[in-house]
């Protein structure tokens, strides 16, 4: 009997060492799996006044909005609460989960979206309005892919790292709290070309 009690014991010991393994894969893999990628975007939470300089280059904006690397959806609420459809997009899982969550307690949730998705497999030609946390490694391959899916009415919002080769039409804030905004009819040329198209269309 002891010797069954001592089995019963042991596979019960195992199973919840198991189970409390498993469980821990769960909870962690998602944040750790970022880390792996070819660029390691961690998640670091975005503090109230990098929100608030965010909102001020959004003031007397329109149109959609998407928070590239949403996070717990700080930014895409608060943009939410200011009458912008607001998309983030965000490759953890619990992080995505846990925005909808705040949106739906904020009451915003109707305007508000959030999608697990990697941001290289992601269009982002349908927003004029593009907020990006992002880290030094990624922001040159992220300047040409943006320059080439966005619109010219498009604003890009830059919060700790500005881009390498743009030159930001606006800048608030100092430290980590820097928020650079480039305007792609500047970044572009849009401008230029229009002056030279319009002529001819004269003609």
């Amino acid at each position: 009997e002891a010797g069954s009690q001592r089995r019963v014991w042991g596979l019960m010991v195992t199973a919840g060492v198991s189970g409390t393994l498993v469980a821990l894969y769960a909870v962690v893999t998602p944040f750790v799996t970022p880390a792996l990628r070819r660029v390691c975007l961690p998640f670091v939470p975005a503090t109230s006044t990098q929100i608030q300089n965010v909102l001020k280059m959004l003031e007397n904006r329109s149109g959609s909005l998407v928070d590239i690397g949403s996070g717990d959806g700080r930014i895409v609420i608060a943009a939410a609460k200011r009458g912008f459809k607001a998309v983030g997009y965000e490759l953890n899982p619990w992080l995505v989960w846990y925005s909808r969550y705040r949106a739906w307690r904020d009451g915003v949730h109707q305007n508000t979206k959030f999608y697990i998705s990697d941001l290289w497999k992601v269009s982002f030609s349908r927003y004029t309005n593009v907020v990006v946390f992002g880290v030094p490694q990624m922001m040159p391959e992220l300047e040409k892919k943006l320059e080439e899916e966005l619109e010219c009415n498009a604003r890009i919002i830059a919060c700790r790292f500005p881009f390498p080769c743009w030159v930001p039409d606006h800048t608030t804030g100092e430290g980590i709290d820097t928020v650079w905004a480039y305007d792609m009819k500047h970044s572009r040329g849009c401008e230029t070309k229009i002056l030279e198209i319009t002529p001819e269309a004269e003609l």
